[in-house]
């Protein structure tokens, strides 16, 4: 009995196999099953279509299409989130496991959120009778590698294809962006530099890795992944152009972060617990929003954004410099921690203990108020200004009051009090606080804070336009 394969039947008929494959959500396999099973007089329940994306549904036009490779890293349990991410912004998803993935997450999860089978081996007869792995490779706007680990990009780097996923990634056309992920030892070593400096030769994307603690105890540096939203902003900058996707093209966003570093002598200085986390997670939605934006930082150990002009300085009278400096804007946010107070008369030298002698005296006077200076000005204020109320009590009644001291249009109110764990951490609780009234925010990640600022922030300025 002769054999017959997909590849074997003419482009025009391979063509239209897709598309009922397509209009059936089905594989084309899967679907020349179908097709031979109603050619023997065996019925089945035909297969409910996929439900397009709310917004593929909404524009009625096609998705575009992610492939998502998921490398074998402790962070691959961040890309099961990306695909949320992904989803819920329109694309169509696939996705590949190399077998080092199969022991972090399964098939099962990955192809529960993805909605479709998930491809994991290149010889297997079942998806590669019509040559899946160039399929695969042909059917993608953009392929995202997340994690990427040292040994996947050594891999690209070479130009070997020895799995399914480099195999595709070898043979696809379409543009690549990689998510590092990895130990900082091995992200520094003179060999994944090397490669590293290949894959931009190339034309690959980057988007990460970002400076933090490992999942090995005592080990921090850079090499941990971009969190989920900051890869699905860096997949709309490579796919998406439209109004939608950028709501702040064209528009200039001021922002501060941080803490402010005020001395007493060379050697010691007054500080707060800030970590910068907020702001720098608002700066990188804004910029992912199309934003021309201006980060005005004071002094902490986060990596720089992507896309955004970064402005490091110490104390608050260097800060009000800078942020008067980077004026006009369209917004300006102010999520820095300014020390409300600074030492009168900084010592030139170390000031030293000295046996019998009095404690130095330090005299405070009062630092500028960068928010209410900015809300008040007469001439080049921004639009859209808004500040941070961080309290420990009455948050609310504080953040009502500040509102209406400092002139600004929008406070941002949180409780920082240690229990909470917001300062320094990775979450936080926000009540929006305006002439509107109160709206309170749900416990969040500072990054999906930050999106969700960005969101109104668009709409309000959407007002406004003509």
């Amino acid at each position: 009995m002769a054999s017959l394969t997909v590849r074997q039947l003419d482009e025009a008929l391979k063509q239209q196999l897709r598309l009922r494959a397509a209009r059936n959500g089905r594989s084309v396999e899967d679907e020349v099953r179908s097709i031979l099973r109603e050619a023997a007089g065996e019925t089945e329940t035909p297969a409910q279509p996929a439900a397009p994306p709310a917004s593929a549904a909404a524009t009625a036009t096609t998705p575009l299409r992610v492939l998502l490779i998921i490398g074998g890293g402790i962070a691959a349990y961040k890309s099961l989130d990306l695909i949320r991410r992904l989803k819920e912004r329109g694309y169509a998803v696939r996705c590949i496991l190399t077998e080092a993935a199969t022991q972090f997450v399964t098939p099962l999860a990955a192809g529960a959120l993805v909605g479709s089978r998930v491809h994991t081996d290149l010889f297997n007869a079942e998806h590669e009778f019509d040559v899946g792995h160039i399929r695969l490779a042909r059917e993608a706007d953009l392929i995202v590698v997340a994690p990427a680990t040292a040994d996947l990009m050594a891999k690209m780097a070479q130009g070997l294809a020895s799995d399914l996923a480099t195999a595709v990634l070898l043979a696809t056309r379409a543009k690549i962006l990689l998510a590092p992920a990895m130990n900082p030892a091995m992200w520094s070593h003179k060999a994944t530099q090397r490669n590293l400096a290949q894959l931009k030769a190339d034309g690959v994307a980057l988007i990460g890795p970002n400076a933090g603690e490992m999942a090995e105890r005592g080990e921090r540096g850079f090499g941990r992944m971009a969190e989920p939203l900051e890869i699905a902003g860096a997949v709309d900058r490579l796919l998406k152009t439209d109004a939608a996707a950028q709501p702040l093209k064209g528009k200039h966003v001021l922002i501060t972060a941080g803490p402010t570093h005020e001395p007493i002598d060379p050697v010691r200085y007054i500080a707060n617990r800030s970590s910068g986390k907020q702001g720098y997670a608002i700066a990188a939605a804004a910029a992912e929003a199309g934003a021309a934006v201006t980060l005005i930082s004071g002094p902490v150990t986060l990596r720089k954004p992507d896309h955004v002009d970064v402005i490091d300085v110490e104390s608050a009278r260097d800060m009000l410099a800078a942020v008067e400096k980077a004026l006009p804007a369209d917004v300006a946010i102010f999520a820095a921690a300014v020390a409300d107070w600074r030492v009168a008369n900084a010592g030139e030298q170390k000031i030293k203990k000295q046996a019998g002698a009095a404690v130095p005296q330090l005299a405070l006077t009062e630092n500028p108020d960068i928010l209410s200076t900015i809300a008040h000005r007469t001439q080049g204020r921004p639009p859209l200004v808004i500040g941070f109320a961080a309290e420990t009590e009455n948050v609310i009644a504080n953040a009502k009051a500040k509102l209406a001291k400092k002139g600004c249009d929008w406070i941002l109110a949180n409780d920082v009090s240690p229990a909470t764990g917001i300062m320094g951490g990775d979450s936080n609780t926000i009540h929006l606080v305006s002439a509107d009234g109160i709206d309170d925010w749900p416990s969040q990640s500072k990054e999906d804070a930050a999106a969700m600022l960005i969101a109104k922030i668009a709409a309000a300025i959407g007002k406004d336009r003509p």
